[in-house]
């Protein structure tokens, strides 16, 4: 048997005595204890609660979010879709799960791609609730030179700044609207995928839209290879987007990398939604104008359709697109006819019953929602006439822009006036009063518009009003969509995957479809009404249970 030979070495008896004498956290008890302390709180023997709760006393996290960030850190190891219905706070549990591996030492260097419109709002929380030094990437930063950095994806996705990206090794990357990536064949998919990182959160609140395939393709971002190989996930579950529900082991793989919560399953507190339709009626010139709109113009135009939607809303929207179309050099006597008839028109029905809800209103914040930048814009004009100050907001502003616009409306303005475009990300809790000038085709595109005041974070009971016009477009589309099917009384979560199931993946062109291809109003009506009943009987029939990550 080999003899154990051990040395003796008295030197650390030297080590210790220096280390006292020079050691000013040694010289008092008080400097001792608070070294030790801090020696403490950077050791961390085990991943078991969440010690960032300590250091943000002044967040009031909800018991979903803490549960949510811990089963990430403890469970997941870091790589999770984070798949809340919309309004329950994905933006509080991202932070806080990097919050929580900033303290203890895991994460240092974060990248951060989320939509152009939201880097900004991205910037603020971070820093503002969970004190996290987020930057909001700019021209001339370097890539390397700042630890936590927010990006558009399409700025760095783009050369120079994707060679560069793609050599840093991450430990976090946070991908919001995550579902934009559930193509595995486009651009935006193959980056991703590419980055070096050790840690990935992934955001969506509709993880799937249309086919399962698209859970597999996020997954794959996180866990490679977790769901199996692309062509046997594929044969086996096909476009089938409900197997996700039968199919039990499918289900536990995919919870294992997925938490979703819903709105019925928190303790969030339930703010009301006061919906009420406003209804109008246009002048006996304005019904001219609109009978002339729907009796001159080629009754399958898709062209006549945006017409009418268009004076709707209101003069300008629908005398640009006129005069666009009327040849200065071969002149159309009906659109001449119109358009002079638009010209003599002294208001619009909507911009005066506008004014007065607004007033009746008082000294409230109200946002106001068109479809049409030529609305947007004279409205402006008209609310200024009658003393109220508004500003505007659309998806053509920059980002310095837009934040300077929600602050002016926030501190100064009482009416944000904006476009479907600019409504995308903007966060309005400070506000509970909204007007939907133009109502949308879509219930989806109406519920993130609803979405932007009425969601994590708002104290108060929302109002919101629809105006729509008698012996219109809008009526058909108010009575026969939104109202048969009681949307208005719905929190519209599962509407995207009824859509899916029904296979009409674009509501907007396939109402227009319904109205080009017939031969008459009349017909419209009856194939919207048998759209509606579709739509009705398949809420009715969908289960109260969650299909995902539950």
């Amino acid at each position: 048997m080999n003899k154990i030979s051990i040395q003796k070495d008295s030197n650390y008896i030297d080590q210790l005595q220096a280390e006292l004498e020079k050691g000013e956290a040694l010289s008092s008890w008080e400097l001792f204890s608070m070294t030790y302390e801090a020696e403490l709180t950077s050791m961390t023997p085990e991943f078991h609660g969440l010690r960032s709760l300590d250091f943000l006393p002044h967040m009031n996290f909800m018991s979903h979010q803490v549960s949510t960030a811990q089963q990430v850190i403890e469970q997941m190891n870091g790589r999770a879709v984070l798949a809340d219905e919309v309004g329950l706070g994905k933006t509080i549990e991202a932070g806080l799960v990097m919050k929580e591996y900033m303290i203890r030492g895991l994460v240092k260097k974060i990248l951060i791609l989320v939509p152009a419109s939201l880097v900004n709002q991205w910037e603020r929380e971070l820093n503002e609730k969970f004190y996290i030094p987020a930057i909001g990437h700019r021209r001339n930063y370097a890539w390397e030179e700042y630890d936590i950095l927010i990006s558009s994806m399409d700025t760095a996705k783009r050369s120079p700044h994707r060679e560069k990206i793609l050599d840093i090794d991450y430990d976090l990357i946070l991908i919001d609207e995550a579902h934009k990536l559930k193509n595995h064949k486009t651009k935006n998919y193959e980056f991703v995928r590419s980055l070096k990182k050790k840690y990935c959160l992934l955001l969506t609140a509709t993880p799937v839209q249309n086919k399962l395939v698209e859970i597999f393709n996020l997954v794959s971002i996180l866990k490679p290879g977790h769901l199996g190989n692309y062509d046997d996930f594929l044969s086996k579950f096909g476009k089938d987007r409900t197997k996700m529900k039968d199919d039990l082991f499918l289900k536990q793989l995919v919870q294992k990398v997925m938490v979703r919560n819903t709105r019925a399953e928190t303790t969030i507190k339930n703010t009301k939604r006061n919906i009420e339709t406003v209804w109008l009626e246009f002048s006996e010139p304005e019904k001219e104008v609109y009978q002339l709109l729907e009796n001159s113009i080629h009754k399958s135009s898709f062209a006549k359709i945006t017409y009418l939607r268009e004076f709707c809303s209101s003069r300008e929207a629908c005398y640009l697109s006129l005069a666009k179309l009327n040849d200065i050099n071969n002149p159309n006597e009906i659109l001449q006819t119109i358009t002079s008839k638009i010209e003599a028109l002294p208001h619009h029905k909507k911009a005066e019953k506008l004014v007065e809800l607004i007033k009746d209103i008082g000294d409230e914040k109200v946002i106001v929602f068109t479809e049409y930048r030529a609305s947007q814009l004279y409205l402006q004009w008209y609310l200024q006439q009658h003393g109220i100050s508004s500003v505007p907001f659309r998806g053509g502003f920059k980002r310095g822009k837009k934040d300077w616009m929600r602050q002016l409306f926030e501190n100064h303005a009482q009416v944000l006036i904006a476009t479907e475009a600019g409504g995308e990300g903007i966060n309005l809790q400070f506000c509970n009063y909204m007007i939907n000038y133009d109502l949308p085709w879509n219930p989806m595109r109406l519920e993130q518009r609803i979405g932007r005041i009425h969601r994590y974070g708002q104290e108060n009971d929302v109002h919101i009003y629809n105006f729509a016009i008698r012996g219109t477009i809008e009526e058909h589309i108010m009575t026969l969509l939104y109202e048969k099917i009681e949307l208005f009384e719905k929190v519209i979560g599962h509407l995207d995957n009824i859509l899916a199931e029904l296979e009409i993946t674009n509501m907007e062109k396939e109402i227009a479809t319904i109205y080009s291809e017939s031969e008459s109003m009349g017909e419209a009506k009856i194939k919207l009404d048998n759209l509606s009943h579709v739509l009705k009987n398949t809420f009715h029939a969908e289960s109260e249970e969650e299909q995902y990550g539950n």
